[in-house]
């Protein structure tokens, strides 16, 4: 991770920072997921789960998150 990504990874709320971490670590094991999925592993709602996405596909990870679907809920493309 580059010193750039650490600092970003510093300035990520507790809730985006659990979503990034459940994110690399399952993100190799599969490509899609959905907010509400998320939400039940972390004990977040999908719309909280939405709402922190933001930051993290903004920002310089080591993980791409891209808006992937909508049908029954959001879905986010996760590569690593």
């Amino acid at each position: 991770m580059s010193a750039t990504a650490a600092a970003q990874v510093t300035d990520l709320t507790d809730k985006q920072q659990r979503i990034l971490s459940y994110l690399r670590e399952h993100g190799q094991m599969k490509t899609y997921f959905k907010s509400r999925l998320i939400g039940e592993e972390l004990g977040m709602s999908a719309k909280e789960v939405g709402s922190n996405m933001t930051a993290i596909c903004e920002g310089d990870f080591d993980v791409d998150v891209e808006k992937w679907g909508y049908s029954s809920g959001t879905t986010w493309k996760v590569t690593i």
